[in-house]
C-alpha cells in the first residue's frame, strides 16, 4: 500500500508565493538573530570567565548583567521567532508585560530569601 501523504500536492507548491527575494530576506533576518544572539552570549560568557567571583560590587553588577541579558535574549527569540515582533506594540506588550512582572516576582523572592539566608547564617555563626 501506498502513502498518500508523501507526494507533494504540486498545487499547494504552486500557491505557496514564495519568491527568491523573500527566501534571501529571511536567511538574512536568521543570520542576523544569529549573530546577535551569539554576541550576547559570548558577552554573558566572557563575563563569567574574566570577572573574579566575590562579595565586590562589580560582581553584583556582573550578576544583574547576566539576568538583563538573559532577559532581552528570552524577548528577542519570543519577538522574533514566535513572530510577536510583526504585531502591534500593544499586543506585544500585553503578551510581554506578564513575563516581565512575573520575572521580577521570581527576582524578588530570590532575593529576600538569600538576604534572609544570609542573615541566618551570621546569626547562627555569632553563636
Amino acid at each position: 500500500m501506498e502513502r498518500d501523504d508523501l507526494h507533494l500536492d504540486e498545487s499547494y507548491a504552486r500557491n505557496a508565493k514564495h519568491s527568491e527575494e523573500h527566501g534571501v530576506t529571511m536567511r538574512k533576518t536568521i543570520w542576523k538573530v544569529t549573530a546577535i544572539l551569539t554576541a550576547i552570549t559570548i558577552l554573558e560568557v566572557g563575563l563569567g570567565i574574566f570577572i573574579k567571583q566575590g562579595p565586590t560590587a562589580l560582581w553584583t553588577t556582573v550578576k544583574w548583567t547576566f539576568i538583563i541579558l538573559t532577559a532581552f535574549k528570552a524577548a528577542y527569540i519570543v519577538l522574533v521567532f514566535m513572530h510577536l515582533g510583526d504585531e502591534k506594540k500593544s499586543f506585544k506588550w500585553v503578551i510581554l508585560a506578564p513575563y516581565i512582572l512575573f520575572i521580577l516576582y521570581l527576582l524578588f523572592i530570590a532575593i529576600q530569601e538569600s538576604s534572609y539566608i544570609a542573615d541566618m547564617y551570621e546569626y547562627f555563626n555569632k553563636q
